[in-house]
This record gives C-alpha cells, structure tokens and sequence, in this order.
C-alpha cells in the first residue's frame, strides 16, 4: 500500500480514534455511532480506492495504445516517404542491369576475358534490387490505409485453402500441418484476401522457425462473440525480451538478410484494422502460438 491509499484513509482512521475519548464524554451510544461511520467510511474508501485503482489501469493502457498508435503514425509516414524515393532509383538500377546483360550477350564479348564472372556479378546485383523492391512493397502495404471489404466468411475453408498452400513447401522438410478446426465455426464478417495474407505469413514464419522434423498446428475456436485462430509451431521460440519487440517495424529475430522485419507489423496492422487483436506466447527451445482474434461480427461505424 502507498503512501497515497494511506492518506485516502485517514478520515475513517481520525473518527475511529475519536470514538475512544468521545465515549468518555459524550457517552456509549455516541461513540458506537461514531465507529459505525468510521467503519462504513473505511470500506467506502477501501471501494473509491479499488475502482481508482482499475481506473489507473485502464488509463496507463489508453496512453499506451495513443503511444504506440502515434509511433505506427510516424513510422507509416516515414514508410510511404521512404518507399516513394527508393522506387525511382530502383526501377532505373533494374533497366541498366538488363541492358548490360544484353550487351553482354553481343559476339563482340563472347572473348571478353571473365564475362562469367560479370554476368554472374549481374545476376547477383539483379536479385538484391529484387529484394530491395519487396522490402519497398512491405513498406508500402504498411502504410497503406485501404479499406477492407466486409463479407461473411468460412474461416475454416479460407484456412484449408492456405494450408494447403503451404503443406506442398513444408512437406519437403518434414514439417507435418495439423488442423484442429472447429466444425460448426460461425462465419465471420471480416476481409478474406487481408485475411489470407495474415494466415499465410504466419504459416510461413512457423516452418522458418521449425527449419526442419515439427509440426505447425493451426486452430479455430468459437467464444465470447469472436473466432480465435491459432497458429503454433514446435520450432526455436521467442525469448520473453523479444515477445513486446516482433511487432515493431523492422525488428526481427532471422538472420542478417533473411528477413525485413516487416511481416508481423503489417499482420498486425491489418488485423487491427479488421477489429481484432493479435496476441503471442512462446517457450524458448520449445513452441511459439500466434493467436487472432476476430469479432464474429464488425463494429459499426462510430461504435466504441
């Protein structure tokens, strides 16, 4: 207790103690008076100072999303600003490194001592400029606003459509999906193609953190007016200093060129604009669990 609840309090304490010499002057049925106020007193406060307290809590939570929704703000300028500039030079890198190809390919070079190893130099230049240009379109679809389309969906067939997906690339490294699926699941009024891009990204990053021999469980759930699903790998896990730090642009836990640390960012980003959340827990050496959570039916428009 601080000393800020003690001080809430003190007045049920003060007429409490002067219930003791007011018994004396004013008499017993007085003073019993007095410590029956002082006991209502008490646990009044003791009630003003829980619902401070679940007040306190919710406030440091509104400052919290403000702050992170202001942080996504700037990061989703700086994004579109970036993305914008890099796309020019890109584009023309990319024109240049075909036309030297072409020449390259000319008779007049075919003697032209390590050509090899300059076309194999190109090749190499052309597939970083590809990357570079993935990296742009993730920052890009992060700071992209677009207004999702509403319709009912069969959450359960659109995961199927996606594993299925998947299951042909993960197969070749012993990496088993299992569907738990709930089947009476209600449909759902959400963005199928938003949707499908979060379900597979996730998917993908499950088999990327088994590398090999596991297993990716995917889950659908019904409950409290929403549609759970729950993407689990047996792969390397997230240490618990990293589980607040995956969904900030640019951050990530693969190695150096293997990812842009853009993916959950913008998993998250749509999911929010969907009406959901998206939540983690892992166990390092162990499993890693994604779970979205999606209202089976949208809010409307004004609605808190």
């Amino acid at each position: 207790m601080t000393l800020r609840d003690l001080q809430s309090y003190l007045i049920p304490i003060l007429v409490l103690v002067s219930a003791v010499p007011l018994a004396m002057l004013a008499g017993a049925t007085f003073a019993a008076g007095s410590v029956l106020l002082a006991i209502i007193l008490f646990f009044h406060t003791r009630s003003l100072a829980r619902d401070t307290q679940k007040i306190k809590g919710k406030t440091r939570w509104i400052d919290e999303q403000l702050c992170r929704a202001e942080q996504f703000s700037t990061v989703d300028e700086l994004s579109a600003g970036i993305a914008h500039e890099i796309n020019n030079p890109l584009g023309i890198i990319a024109q240049e490194i075909e036309w030297i190809q072409h020449v390259l390919k000319s008779d007049s070079l075919k003697d032209l001592k390590d050509l090899d190893d300059c076309k194999d130099s190109l090749r190499e230049i052309a597939q970083q400029v590809d990357r570079c240009k993935e990296i742009v379109h993730k920052l890009l679809s992060l700071a992209r606003e677009t207004e999702p389309v509403i319709q009912c969906i069969d959450i359960n067939n659109l995961i199927e459509t996606m594993t299925d997906l998947v299951e042909r690339e993960v197969s070749e490294k012993n990496i088993r999906i299992v569907r738990n699926l709930q089947p009476d699941l209600p449909g759902v009024y959400s963005d199928s193609p938003l949707l499908r891009q979060v379900i597979l990204n996730l998917l993908v990053n499950a088999s990327h953190a088994i590398g090999k021999d596991g297993i990716i469980s995917i889950t659908t759930v019904a409950e409290d007016g929403e549609v759970d699903i729950v993407v689990k790998d047996t792969g390397c896990g997230i240490p618990n200093e990293n589980l607040d730090r995956i969904f900030t642009p640019f951050f990530s836990t693969k190695p150096q060129g293997k990812g842009t640390g853009l993916g959950l960012a913008i998993c998250r980003g749509i999911i929010e604009r969907l009406d959901g959340h998206i939540s983690v827990t892992s166990d390092v050496g162990t499993s890693t669990a994604f779970t979205i959570h999606i209202p089976i039916q949208r809010r409307t428009q004004g609605e808190n």
